[in-house]
């Protein structure tokens, strides 16, 4: 489309002034070439909100079929309503659905609070929120507002949303790129939110306890806060890939080993990300509690499977559940400290180049048919 149809838009309508909408679309539609490309343009006056994202799950539901060569770029999205009835309005299904999970995420589960504390606290914070959205605003324009405050521009998130985000971020039970995906907005507008909030939480002295939940994705969050039953789906997973054929050391050398990585490669990120920011962290930071997807000892037993070439990285990134960046980021942070230490690891007399065929070697064939994680 941007070879074929917007660089024919462009050369149609070169040197003509854009006054009004009218314009744009009457020339949008004039376009017109001799290899029998017809354009048709209508105004569409529905209310598009900013900061709308679409979330993975929406993304993945879609009827997309990917072509042979380069599958990541060339893809084909069929129409989801063959029948010729149009589809839904997608901001209000969004909406609503918005407004669902923010029911769902305000429960006393996630909270710790009843709905009443949470609706006392918004409202206790609601007139400093207020003024420093209109000192934010003031510093914006450069000056006093010359009209008074119009319809446009409205926010997706209520000043008690952005307390309720704060509050379920602070106590630590997902991490805001999830809160981001689960309400389909924009990772940056949650960030400013947790950051606003954060700050007013911090000057009048109150506290949010950290829970000890940590959720990964928006299923563990919704079935926790209706049957407050949690599981992480993959507790075998580290005892699985810590047996001796794949380590090269018994279990107890494995843990004495990650025992004694994981604290320093702990305290090297640490020391990365503070010349990073250049700074000490701010007041009410949560030190860093979702920075990945996998525990510290978790990084540093693939770093070791990594090291001794049990696999290759992209299977050792499917088996975690995370991407292969991660898996290199962990080797590059262990591997100096092994050197340090003088640890030399052997290397593996089979590298695997699938999870089915890792598994294979060291599960019963039917615990190995589907790879955890």
């Amino acid at each position: 489309m941007e070879h074929r149809l917007f660089s024919q838009i462009t050369m149609n309508w070169r040197g003509r002034p854009l006054t009004s909408h009218e314009v744009v679309v009457n020339t949008i539609a004039a376009t017109r070439t001799r290899s029998g490309l017809r354009v048709e343009a209508h105004l569409d006056t529905r209310d598009y909100p900013i900061g709308v994202a679409v979330s993975k799950a929406r993304i993945d539901a879609l009827p997309t079929e990917h072509h042979t060569m380069h599958r990541t770029w060339n893809y084909t999205i069929h129409p989801t309503h063959t029948d010729g009835t149009a589809p839904p309005a997608v901001n209000a299904a969004t909406g609503s659905d918005r407004a669902a999970t923010l029911t769902l995420l305000a429960h006393p589960r996630l909270t710790g609070m009843s709905i009443t504390e949470l609706d006392a606290l918004a409202e206790q914070l609601a007139p400093e929120q207020a003024a420093r959205r209109e000192q934010r605003r003031y510093q914006g324009r450069g000056g006093p507002r010359r009209h008074a405050p119009g319809a446009h521009g409205r926010t997706l998130l209520s000043p008690r949303d952005r307390v309720l985000i704060t509050v379920v971020h602070l106590r630590q039970v997902c991490s805001q790129r999830l809160l981001a995906d689960m309400l389909e907005v924009a990772a940056r507008t949650i960030g400013q939110a947790v950051t606003d909030v954060r700050h007013l939480l911090h000057e009048q002295n109150i506290t949010i306890t950290p829970t000890t939940l940590r959720f990964t994705c928006a299923e563990q969050v919704t079935a926790y806060a209706r049957t407050g039953q949690y599981d992480d789906g993959r507790p075998s997973l580290p005892w699985t890939l810590s047996d001796p054929a794949l380590t090269g050391m018994s279990r107890a050398d494995l843990a004495a080993l990650i025992d004694q990585v994981s604290v320093r490669q702990a305290a090297a990120v640490e020391r990365r990300r503070h010349q990073q920011r250049g700074r000490q962290r701010l007041p009410g930071t949560r030190g860093g509690v979702f920075p990945q997807k996998i525990t510290s000892g978790e990084r540093v037993l693939a770093a070791i499977l990594h090291h001794r070439k049990v696999a290759t990285g992209r299977v050792l990134a499917e088996l975690f559940g995370v991407s292969h960046r991660t898996i290199g980021t962990a080797f590059l942070e262990v591997r100096p400290i092994l050197e340090e230490d003088d640890i030399h690891l052997p290397r593996a007399p089979v590298k695997y180049r699938s999870a089915e065929q890792l598994l294979a070697s060291v599960l019963p064939a039917d615990e190995a048919a589907t790879p955890t994680g």
